[in-house]
């Protein structure tokens, strides 16, 4: 099957950026990205390509270049579904907030929605492929659902899982390690595979495009973001030695990282991991583990979460003792709010967390991010349930400008790695603050001996 047409259900993190990039790589192929969110449909199709609503280094540029001609982006979903071969599942996956599964498992109902709207809107064979994160054998429920509910029509479950990681999304994209197609082994299976190959083979080398058996690409996507969560908490859980030791941690995970069987990547300690995935993976994979009666495999994955959490708090716990066992009606800047640098994405990202906890000991929060709004910021703090909103509010202030947000300050965290904080005139930063002035480095970006030399007293993470 020569594929011409492809839509995709979700224009959020993923499918907006995957699809603006497949258009832009196979401009004889027309590519939909559909999404009930009018507004979110509404950015993307923003004339000035700068506004898209997501974030990430190169993609309004792509998107400017193939938005038009062959990208399109529209809330139209049962006409995109029905004129293309291939139809992407790219939608939200959270993690169920109620019922069987609580707290670990992922809430399919999206899933569900979308492979019910396919079916009764399918008039012709269709390729599905699962773009979402999801767990394994997901995909024989929805072939389940497309089987029995549908018009007759045979549909082949394809999953592609995407390994991207945001702020680097459009070089992933670009120059992938590797693409993941699963499929089954039937002669059907196989040739719907052999059309997505056809796809990527477009600008990714064959020998990167890699296929499979269904399950094992769905669980290949839990493991990787497994793995690379437990490297972060196992380099954080060796910063707290660190500190009681009086060893420094960024010098034992360079000596590590030269062991060419460890490598140097993911071993920057830090206040934690965030992000859409890592948490939310581990936890289905604790719980698939579970559900087989693995409690020994359940238990080991889920020690990655408990030491994340662990090193949010004690990073907040820090700041309190540090500032004398108080901080009520203290200004702290937070520097940074996004979860990581060059993204806008703030999901699970611990500078949430860490505000929590400060805001609880009755602090006043002031944040400065390059890419985040008031807005965000807020909802973030306001879905824990902490507190109302008005408290929220008026614990919480959010400047436009970095030295506004620090002056008058008593401690500054930086909380995302953002590229630019390391280029400020540090030393008119500490003359505008409350003195002793101390610095929290959640992210060990900035030389301590220097604003140790301008007089700051500064804090990294595991030394």
């Amino acid at each position: 099957m020569k594929i011409t047409k492809i839509c995709c259900i979700g224009a959020g993190y993923v499918g907006g950026p995957t699809m603006a990039v497949i258009a832009q790589k196979c401009p004889h192929i027309e590519v939909t990205v559909v999404d009930l969110n009018e507004q979110r449909i509404k950015d993307w199709n923003d004339p000035n390509t700068e506004n898209i609503p997501i974030y990430e280094p190169g993609l309004s540029e792509i998107v400017a270049e193939a938005r038009g001609r062959n990208l399109f982006f529209s809330t139209d979903v049962e006409k995109a579904i029905d004129e293309a071969q291939v139809i992407f599942i790219s939608v939200n996956t959270p993690t169920k907030t109620f019922g069987k599964g609580k707290g670990m498992v992922a809430d399919l109902k999206y899933i569900e929605l979308c492979a019910r709207q396919i079916a009764k809107v399918a008039k012709e064979n269709k390729i599905v492929v699962e773009k979402s994160t999801l767990p394994v054998r997901t995909a024989e429920a929805i072939k389940s659902i497309l089987d029995n509910t549908g018009n007759g029509v045979q549909f082949q479950i394809l999953s592609n899982p995407e390994f991207l990681a945001e702020g680097t999304a459009v070089t992933d994209l670009l120059n992938p390690d590797r693409i993941l197609i699963g499929g089954d082994t039937t002669p059907e299976g196989e040739d719907a595979i052999s059309a997505l190959v056809d796809v990527y083979a477009n600008w990714v080398e064959k020998d990167k495009i890699l296929t499979t058996n269904v399950w094992s690409s769905e669980l290949s996507k839990l493991t990787a973001n497994a793995f690379l969560a437990q490297r972060i908490s196992s380099i954080n859980a060796m910063s707290e030695l660190c500190e009681k030791t009086g060893a420094n941690v960024n010098e034992v995970a360079k000596a590590i990282g030269m062991d060419s069987r460890i490598g140097p990547k993911f071993l920057k300690a830090s206040v934690g991991f965030g992000g859409s995935c890592f948490q939310k993976d581990i936890l289905n994979l604790v719980y698939i583990a579970k559900s087989y009666g693995l409690n020994e495999v359940a238990d080991y994955w889920e020690q990655v979460i408990i030491m994340n959490d662990h090193q949010k708090r004690r990073f907040s716990n820090k700041i309190v003792q540090t500032l004398y066992n108080t901080v009520a009606d203290k200004k702290i800047t937070f520097l940074g709010w996004a979860f990581k640098k060059d993204t806008n994405d703030t999901r699970e990202s611990a500078t949430i967390y860490v505000a929590d906890d400060l805001i609880n000991e009755q602090a006043n929060i002031s944040v400065y991010d390059p890419k985040v709004s008031q807005s965000k910021m807020l909802s973030d703090l306001d879905y824990l349930q902490t507190r109302s909103s008005e408290d929220n509010s008026k614990a919480l202030t959010v400047f436009g400008d970095p030295y506004e947000a620090c002056k008058g300050a008593h401690a500054i965290s930086i909380l995302t790695e953002w590229d630019e904080f390391a280029t400020y005139d540090w030393q008119k930063i500490y003359d505008s603050m409350h003195k002793p002035a101390f610095l929290f480095d959640g992210r060990n970006i900035l030389e301590a001996k220097e604003l140790e030399a301008i007089g700051f007293v500064y804090k990294g993470i595991g030394s």
